[in-house]
């Protein structure tokens, strides 16, 4: 969900940059190589991701939505993430997911708009050349997903090993609710796991299991929200924080979303 409203307008964009937006084509091209082997990409399974890099100097999304057509909202992006087939994409925690920023789906029919550094005050659509360069640079660094996988596969471990993990840099919280929404539980996300198969867990503390305060990234404490059956929605901490103070604009929003 948006952290805060933005004001510029839509003729920001156009002032900002002319640079268009590129296309998402419609299926995957043909001449996709593997960024390890440097062969033709050939499965179905290219679009793993095989290396996150923290955002760290507070990037933002830009996105736009039917129900206000003259404003854009701005989003802070959690991480870069690097694809197997050499994609690199903004990530961010959306209603459930954590997905990438240009296929967003907001209830409100929503719009990826484009990626806006609000120090600089500068608009741009394509991935920055430095977080290109550090993905790239730290994938050849560490052992490739595909000597990882084969030596799983040789021990005969079905179980997902962790290639990263993260810290939650934006203040992400995750909605819990076993009662359909009567009650709610936000809860903070303290770390992000890259897996071996190219998930990523959003992490959170078991409090019965917490030995050690701060709880970091790495804990023994930790575990993927996605495997607790009350997770609902990620939230920015901002609008969790309104929702806990019971903010009415907040709460109405919460609201339609649960009736979508």
């Amino acid at each position: 969900m948006s952290d805060r409203f933005s004001e510029k307008s839509r003729n920001n964009k156009n002032r900002k940059e002319n640079t268009s937006a590129p296309l998402k084509p419609e299926s995957e091209p043909d001449n996709v190589v593997d960024i390890f082997t440097r062969k033709k990409v050939i499965d179905n399974n290219t679009n793993r991701i095989v290396r996150m890099a923290p955002e760290l100097d507070g990037l933002e999304m830009l996105y736009s939505n039917d129900a206000n057509k003259d404003k854009m909202f701005s989003m802070k992006i959690l991480c870069w993430a690097l694809r197997q087939n050499g994609q690199v994409d903004a990530m961010v925690p959306w209603l459930s997911r954590l997905v990438p920023a240009q296929d967003l789906k907001d209830p409100l029919n929503g719009h990826w708009e484009g990626y806006y550094d609000n120090k600089l005050e500068r608009l741009f659509y394509e991935p920055p050349v430095h977080k290109v360069v550090e993905l790239e640079g730290a994938v050849t660094y560490f052992q490739s997903l595909e000597e990882r996988m084969e030596r799983v596969g040789a021990e005969g471990n079905e179980e997902p090993e962790i290639i990263q993990e993260i810290p939650d840099n934006i203040g992400t919280h995750a909605v819990l609710t076993g009662n359909s929404f009567h009650t709610i539980t936000l809860t903070q996300i303290t770390s992000w796991r890259l897996m071996d198969d190219g998930t990523i867990q959003a992490m959170i503390a078991d409090t019965d299991k917490i030995d050690n305060t701060p709880v970091l990234p790495g804990d023994e404490c930790l575990y993927p929200v996605q495997k607790n059956s009350d997770f609902k929605y990620f939230f920015h901490h901002i609008i969790a924080n309104k929702i806990k103070a019971g903010d009415p604009e907040a709460v109405a929003a919460f609201s339609r979303l649960l009736d979508q």
